[in-house]
Order: C-alpha cells, then sequence, then structure tokens
C-alpha cells in the first residue's frame, strides 16, 4: 500500500473515531440528569425509593438517577446539596425537603437555571417548586394515623406524637389534618408532641422521656418511618409491651419484629418504591415537555396520572395498613 493510501486509510480510521466519540456524547448529552434528593443518607424509606427511581430510569430510557442528601436531616445540608446540583447542570431536581421555605431560594436559583424542580413526599413552599406530589391525601393520613391508636384503645386513653423535625412539611401537615379530626375520637386524649429529627438516638430518647412525662401514656403515634422504630424500641426495652402501643408510618421491612412482639399493633405506609418511581416520572415528564397547570393532571407511569390541585399538588395513592395478618407478605419487599 502507497504512503498515500495508508495516510488515507489513517484519517479515515480517525475520522470514523472522532464521530463515533461525538456520537457518544451527543447520546450522553440527551440523558436527563434527575437527583433524587432526600432529607438525609442511610433512611430505609428513601434507600427503598431509590430503587423505584432506578425503576423508572431504566424504563424511560434516557435517564440518569442521581441519589443524593445531607448526612444530617437539615435545611442547611440540602442547601449544600441543591448549590452543587446547580454547578453539575442537572436537568431536575426531585427533593423531600427539611424545611419547606429554608431551601426556597436555592431551589429558585435552580430554575431560572432551567432546572424542573418537583418536591415529593416533605414538601417545598409553592413559589419553591414547580409541582410537589403527596404521597397521598394529607386529611386521609391524618386521619388513618389518630384511627390507628384508637382502634385499638376503645376506651380511649393518653396518646403522644413523636414526629421528625419541628420544620418538617409532611410531618407538620399531617398532624395538623389529624387535630382537625381528633374530636371524632372523643376519648383519645393527645397529650404532647416531640421531635426526633428523624434521628433513632434522638427519637428513643424522645420516645423514654414521653413514658416519663405520662405514666397513663396508652399508645405513641409516630408518622415518620425512623420514628416509629426506635418508639417501639424504646417501649419494648422499658417493659412496657402490652402497655403502650406504637404506631403510625413505618416500613414493613423495620417494623416486622416489632408486630411479632406486640410492640405495634398495626402501622400504615405507601409503598416508597412506587413514590421513588412516580416523582421521578413527573420530573422526568416536566423536564421534557409537559407542564404542571392546576385543573390538569400529569402521567406517573404505572402509577397512572396525578390529578394538580389549585396549590400545583397531587396525592399518589391511599395509605396501607399493615399488620399481624400481611407483614409476613412485605417484609422482604421494603
Amino acid at each position: 500500500m502507497s504512503i498515500l493510501k495508508k495516510t488515507l486509510v489513517k484519517r479515515l480510521l480517525l475520522t470514523t473515531a472522532v464521530s463515533a466519540a461525538l456520537m457518544m456524547n451527543a447520546a450522553q448529552a440527551e440523558n436527563k440528569r434527575i437527583a433524587l434528593v432526600v432529607k438525609g443518607l442511610g433512611i430505609g424509606f428513601f434507600e427503598a425509593a431509590v430503587k423505584g427511581a432506578e425503576e423508572a430510569a431504566k424504563e424511560i430510557g434516557d435517564v440518569e438517577i442521581i441519589y443524593t442528601g445531607p448526612t444530617d436531616t437539615t435545611a442547611e445540608g440540602q442547601i449544600e446539596v441543591i448549590n452543587s446540583l446547580i454547578a453539575q447542570k442537572v436537568d431536575a431536581i426531585a427533593i423531600s425537603a427539611n424545611d419547606k421555605d429554608a431551601v426556597v431560594p436555592a431551589l429558585k436559583k435552580a430554575m431560572k437555571r432551567g432546572i424542573t424542580v418537583i418536591s415529593w413526599d416533605s414538601g417545598v413552599a409553592i413559589e419553591g417548586r414547580q409541582f410537589h406530589l403527596n404521597p397521598s391525601s394529607n386529611p386521609l393520613i391524618g386521619n388513618m394515623i389518630i384511627k390507628l391508636a384508637a382502634d385499638d384503645l376503645p376506651e380511649g386513653g393518653d396518646v403522644a406524637i413523636l414526629s421528625a423535625g419541628a420544620t418538617s412539611t409532611n410531618q407538620n401537615t399531617w398532624i395538623a389534618e389529624m387535630n382537625k379530626v381528633k374530636d371524632h375520637y372523643p376519648n383519645i386524649n393527645i397529650v404532647s408532641t416531640v421531635y426526633g429529627d428523624d434521628l433513632s438516638d434522638k427519637s428513643y430518647r424522645e420516645a423514654q422521656g414521653l413514658m416519663k412525662s405520662h405514666p397513663n401514656l396508652k399508645a405513641i403515634i409516630s408518622p415518620t418511618s425512623v420514628g416509629i422504630v426506635a418508639a417501639a424500641q424504646a417501649v419494648t426495652d422499658a417493659g412496657k409491651v402490652g402497655e403502650i402501643n406504637v404506631t403510625g408510618l413505618g416500613l414493613p421491612s423495620e417494623m416486622a419484629g416489632h408486630i411479632a412482639s406486640g410492640a405495634s399493633k398495626s402501622f400504615a405506609i405507601w409503598n416508597p418504591i412506587d413514590l421513588g418511581y412516580a416523582a421521578t416520572t413527573i420530573a422526568y415528564n416536566l423536564a421534557t415537555g409537559a407542564t404542571a397547570e392546576a385543573g390538569g393532571s400529569i402521567a406517573m407511569g404505572r402509577m397512572g396520572e396525578v390529578e394538580v390541585n389549585d396549590d400545583l399538588e397531587g396525592a399518589m395513592a391511599d395509605p396501607f395498613i399493615y399488620n399481624s395478618s400481611n407483614i409476613d407478605d412485605f417484609k422482604y419487599i421494603f
């Protein structure tokens, strides 16, 4: 082969390689990077949610999931994460907020940079996002958590609440909805609300404090997957299984042992896998041209469609009750 032909072949191979690299880079550039920002890393509920997010990404086909959050459950930690995501120029942020107001300035900055922003699980004030996905209807959840306690107390009694953070949007909303309907359960006396900040050790200590402060306590309601486990363990360690029932919102995998021991008679939760899946699908749809308009709806894949209300919010599904009759069917799933 002549030197000229060899040169032409080399140029052809180089051109082909460069073209292939450019095509690969273009394909990568087309992928939508969706950041799933959670309240804090290492929490079972969110570890399950990211499985749903990855399922949605695989189903959609051109989505990369960035699973991230602070090491502590603070708004300050989430703000640092959001600023980092803005610098990375992600396509969408789907956040479960530690504080509905504190994260707004950072999220507004993200939206100004063209990043789609939704909240899920624990909401953001309307000016800081385009849509919020509630796991269920807030009134239904509020009624459910007090009903779970009342069902086991036909004669009534003292009940306390162990929440997550004092500024946690979803917790405060559910407790407010519970207070609206507590008169429907006239013999249930709400004696105190304390906050464990979604930290196991602090939640455990708060549960201990409730038992000491209220010797006639009959139930602890904890609408957080961290708090309910900590409270059940505190009741067990105090030797009060059968005296105090722990209920609220939890994960079957984490509550199965406490159902078996009797520390908890029942609890409720939606499927966090479904929630992560729905949030990711909605974020993708909004990032690729769909709109969140009051009175409209947004597709969320296998979860159907979510209706958008005047506050640009929607509910995914009803909560589901877990007890000794069905816990074994779910404890290995999430």
